[in-house]
């Protein structure tokens, strides 16, 4: 075994590659393994027990279809601070993308083929994010800021500022719908992170995200090409974006420029809970929906419980704040002396 301690960041410490240490709390590991499952727990008991109806299997079923598409939008978010990016840009693509799976089923052209114009318009916006973040070396941040802005005027444009509305909509099951009982949101939910999983966790391109997060020049330098990559992962929140907004816009059977206003923040709030670092290359998807379900199931309480608007906006919030605390307290953990011997014994 080497004596010198390495820096965390090179090597994998992923929860279940990392030895419980000898000595001292890691707050980090059990945040990662147990913590914000226990959170989902307390909560759905408190709210079983002070929200009216809240068990009820048909809110129940309403919480799940509202979940899907922030869920969705933070599958596609995931990967992105995976490879430690940022997008600010995936509730104005989910307006777009929706305007433009509407007005293509408007126009008459079949079902499928407006369900892939809306994906293709959020590919198209994810790659533009990607190319000019990696290939011209772009502030993320900035980059999905001017996006975000641009995107959202774009969708008000398409629509010239007003809704537009189809009752007889052709692609409108897909948010409307079921599969044996369950909605089909739902159903596509379960889809995108049971393949998010086997991506991330079976596949050398998952390994090369989580390279890339951990430690960009050791990634290079190890053959990876980390511009392709990190295109990669803005497209792959661009093609989540443009079917979270297909979905809307089936939920509501019309093309609302409005859509999708906030939605960024949810969704890097539900990854970040989730336990995905911030800085990037740690974090596990199924945390980010456990950290979904945890801000619907407190939306929903909210609600049914008649707590006012700017009050719940006020709790959303606290939310986001402790998130980050949470993520920034996993950091001076695996910053401590035994948790960078972990790491050490881990690559020795």
């Amino acid at each position: 075994m080497t004596n010198q301690a390495l820096n965390p960041q090179d090597a994998d410490l992923r929860p279940e590659a990392v030895a419980m240490p000898a000595r001292g709390f890691d707050f980090a590991y059990w945040w990662d393994r147990v913590g914000i499952l226990v959170v989902l727990i307390a909560l759905v008991a408190l709210m079983v027990v002070i929200a009216p109806n809240f068990a009820s299997v048909n809110n129940l079923l309403n919480i799940a279809r509202s979940i899907s598409i922030n869920a969705i939008l933070a599958a596609g978010m995931t990967f992105v601070i995976l490879a430690a990016g940022i997008d600010l840009s995936v509730g104005s693509i989910l307006a777009v993308a929706g305007v433009a799976s509407v007005m293509t089923g408007i126009a008459g052209l079949p079902a499928p083929v407006a369900i892939l114009v809306g994906v293709l318009t959020g590919a198209l916006a994810g790659l533009i994010n990607g190319l000019l973040s990696s290939y011209l070396a772009l502030a993320a941040f900035i980059v999905t800021l001017g996006t975000m802005t641009f995107l959202r005027g774009l969708a008000y444009t398409m629509t010239d500022g007003q809704p537009i509305v189809s009752n007889t909509l052709n692609f409108r099951d897909i948010g409307n719908g079921y599969i044996a009982g369950i909605p089909v949101p739902v159903v596509i939910m379960v889809i995108v992170y049971v393949a998010a999983w086997f991506v991330l966790e079976r596949t050398r391109y998952g390994r090369h995200v989580y390279a890339v997060g951990g430690n960009a020049e050791a990634a290079r330098l190890a053959g990876i090409n980390v511009k392709r990559v990190l295109t990669s992962v803005y497209v792959i929140a661009g093609v989540c974006a443009g079917l979270a907004g297909v979905i809307f816009s089936a939920r509501v059977v019309s093309a609302q420029p409005t859509a999708g206003g906030g939605y960024e923040l949810d969704a890097i709030a539900a990854v970040v809970l989730g336990g995905t670092s911030l800085v990037g290359g740690r974090g596990r998807i199924y945390g980010t929906l456990i950290g979904s379900i945890i801000l619907g199931v407190l939306s929903t309480g909210l609600i049914l419980m008649n707590v006012q608007f700017f009050t719940q906006l006020l709790i959303k919030g606290l939310v986001i704040i402790l998130a980050v605390a949470i993520d920034s307290l996993k950091q001076r953990t695996l910053r401590l002396p035994w948790s960078k011997a972990i790491a050490a014994q881990k690559a020795a």
